[in-house]
């Protein structure tokens, strides 16, 4: 097994395309050593990007946000700024693992692993996020709800890597939220997750929404039909229960130990509608 720790995106996706065998980025390496040392898996190349500078950075971009794909979840979640600015984006990414875990996780590993259910992701989509990808053909923005593909995988084509994520200017009196459900409250897996992002004008009517599901499909989903339930509304009643069936309407999850596809139907819309009525009262506290 190789180790290589390339000092800029270019020479990582270099390496990358040039590797006949498998190769592994290692970012925080949460998961990646536990299937390494599992037997799982027997990477030729290791990548650490922890060297690589644009991807270890939190700034302000264009009134928004970009952050490295390095930046471990506890980053993010210690940058206050960044964290009022986008609290759904943390409310995911503070249920990822352990406090230990989140020390060295990443939103990009959360990503790339393509597990339906992870956490970071429907948040993210919510949020409107861009990656910024390096690949042999150059550089190029990637909506996040575009790179996974399946369980397991993604649409980055061989010696392409997530550098960065970019999260636009929020407009006034906007608000998003991740929710969850799981069976146990701390170190669990999503039965279902949503992320929801939302804006509303001067009178409180809601101008653009996004929501996102996970853990219903086999890829977490952009949802504009639930959106459009809330678009044009005060994000009452008669738009909640809208949304809740829209988002009902649109999972179409699997049977397994963790849930019945009826009980994750049923509650993909039930969470829907609270992390509507959170994102809401966050919108409404921001001016």
């Amino acid at each position: 097994m190789r180790f290589e720790q390339p000092k800029t995106a270019e020479a990582a996706s270099a390496l990358l395309a040039s590797t006949q065998g498998l190769a592994k980025v290692l970012s925080g390496g949460t998961d990646l050593l536990i299937h390494m040392r599992n037997g799982n898996i027997k990477p030729e190349l290791v990548l650490d990007v922890k060297a690589i500078a644009e991807m270890n950075t939190i700034a302000v971009e264009n009134g928004g946000y970009r952050f490295g794909a390095a930046v471990s979840c506890m980053q993010l979640l210690e940058n206050e700024a960044f964290a009022n600015t986008w609290p759904g984006v943390i409310d995911g990414a503070n249920l990822v693992g352990s406090i230990q875990v989140r020390g060295r996780a990443t939103v990009a590993g959360n990503l790339c692993n393509a597990s339906p259910a992870a956490d970071t992701v429907p948040a993210m989509i919510a949020a409107g996020a861009i990656a910024s990808v390096v690949g042999p053909a150059g550089r190029r923005e990637v909506p996040v709800e575009q790179i996974p593909a399946s369980p397991g995988k993604t649409t980055l084509a061989k010696g392409e890597l997530i550098v960065s994520f970019f999260l636009p200017k929020r407009p006034a009196h906007s608000g998003d939220a991740y929710l969850r459900f799981t069976p146990r409250s701390e170190m669990d897996i999503a039965v279902v997750g949503v992320g929801l992002s939302l804006t509303l004008d001067d009178k409180g009517v809601c101008t653009a929404a996004r929501v996102s599901l996970g853990a219903v499909a086999e890829r977490a989903l952009l949802v504009p039909e639930a959106a459009a339930a809330l678009i044009g509304t005060k994000v009452d009643e008669a738009a909640l229960a809208k949304l809740a069936a829209a988002a009902s309407a649109a999972a179409r999850p699997i049977d397994d130990k963790r849930g019945t596809k009826e009980f994750r139907i049923k509650i993909a819309g039930v969470l829907a509608r609270r992390a509507a009525e959170k994102a809401l009262a966050r919108a409404k506290g921001n001016k």
